[in-house]
């Protein structure tokens, strides 16, 4: 009853795969995807809805089920579109002034997916042990972990136009995947970034 089947239509994060090959493959699936952050339907708005919807076509981020949607595009080739969506939703769906954020925050679901997002990383599916790699959207963030250690994102050459990422490091090895295994996340460390304004379409083909 909170969306329609332009959100509801991606909610299968446990089987992006599966997903993908329903729709045809990944390219198919890709441009089904630019489809739904560039539609925008016409329809009667309920009264006093419209500015709660963090609207991007039909992609509505001010409700949690489609959260996880931009990441969608790293599952299918194309991560530097994941890259650009969330540097923009990060930008102009919140900040810090009244009504300045999208939605309700149910739970602390949109303020989570900001602190994870300005990190540079996101649950798609919690129960895979993997985070998706989307942008670091913060020059250096570092939590303390529940086992006292600690883990850091860094983003070299951060700005507002350079929200590609050109390479990475991890604990000063590359790393080419846009998958982050929870387990490394526990080990503590440092995931460093180099960002640039222009999408480098090499980086994150590395996944298994």
């Amino acid at each position: 009853t909170e969306g329609t089947n332009w959100q509801y239509s991606w909610y299968v994060p446990h089987d992006v795969e599966g997903l993908i090959k329903l729709q045809g493959g990944k390219e198919a699936f890709c441009t089904k995807l630019d489809t739904l952050f560039m539609e925008k339907k016409d329809g009667k708005m309920e009264a006093g809805s419209e500015d709660i919807l963090g609207r991007f076509g039909e992609y509505w981020h001010g409700n949690e089920p489609a959260h996880h949607v931009a990441y969608l595009y790293n599952f299918a080739g194309q991560p530097w579109k994941a890259q650009n969506l969330i540097r923009r939703i990060m930008i102009t769906q919140y900040g810090n002034k009244p009504n300045s954020l999208c939605g309700n925050d149910d739970c602390g679901q949109m303020s989570a997916w900001y602190l994870f997002n300005a990190m540079g990383f996101y649950p798609v599916a919690p129960s895979s042990n993997y985070y998706s790699i989307g942008t670091p959207c913060a020059k250096q963030v570092t939590v303390k972990l529940r086992n006292g250690r600690t883990f850091t994102t860094k983003a070299i050459n951060y700005s507002a136009e350079n929200m590609y990422i050109q390479s990475a490091k991890l604990n000063g090895k590359d790393w080419n995947s846009t998958l982050l295994p929870v387990n490394e996340v526990l080990k503590g460390g440092t995931l460093e970034f180099v960002m640039g304004a222009k999408p480098n379409f090499k980086w994150g083909t590395g996944n298994k």
